[in-house]
């Protein structure tokens, strides 16, 4: 190509006005120690930048915004999940402050003899009732999960599911609703459309 062609192809170009600057000063303009000659105010900066990450991070859980969650809550798949679950009523939510119950009513029945053996025998049958209760809560989130799929594969068709997606489903589950993070968006009937 001859100069009065390139003068066609770009006539508003104009030089820049210095000259290009050579391998060896590009590299020394982009090099940086890898021990910062001001140790403690690095390590303020570094401080400063973590605190900022996770104040970010905390907003984002109660408000839900996409962008700053932790990489485990991020995706319109584990929102779908997330909305499901806030959406409906599961054993598994009550499962938490049962057990603190069933703990306790052992503890008392085990400092607490009753004549004839009634404390073993509560103590056992608490035991299994809680017991009942997971296996119960167990069911119903592979009952849920079943059904998620479906649902899933019909709202996002080409997009896969992460790994681990069932116990994410699970141990949102198992939270008490206040509880969750994030924070739920939805009320309780509320099922993603």
């Amino acid at each position: 190509m001859s100069n009065e062609e390139n003068a066609s192809v770009s006539p508003d170009s104009t030089k820049k006005g210095r000259p290009t600057p050579t391998r060896k000063e590009s590299e020394a303009a982009r090099r940086k120690p890898l021990v910062p000659t001001d140790r403690k105010l690095a390590k303020q900066q570094a401080k400063q930048k973590r605190a900022e990450a996770y104040e970010r991070e905390r907003v984002a859980l109660e408000t839900g915004d996409e962008r700053y969650l932790p990489i485990r809550d991020k995706g319109r798949i584990r929102r779908y999940i997330r909305n499901y679950v806030d959406a409906r009523w599961s054993v598994a939510e009550f499962l938490l402050p049962a057990m603190l119950v069933f703990l306790g009513g052992m503890l008392l029945f085990s400092f607490i003899p009753l004549p004839g053996g009634i404390s073993e025998y509560t103590i056992v049958g608490l035991t299994v009732l809680f017991y009942g209760m997971l296996i119960a809560a167990l069911i119903e989130s592979i009952f849920v999960w079943r059904k998620l799929k479906k649902l899933l594969a019909a709202r996002y068709p080409g997009d896969e599911i992460p790994r681990g997606t069932w116990f994410y489903l699970f141990s949102r589950m198992l939270m008490a609703r206040r509880w969750r993070s994030p924070r739920p968006m939805v009320q309780r009937g509320e099922y993603p459309k």
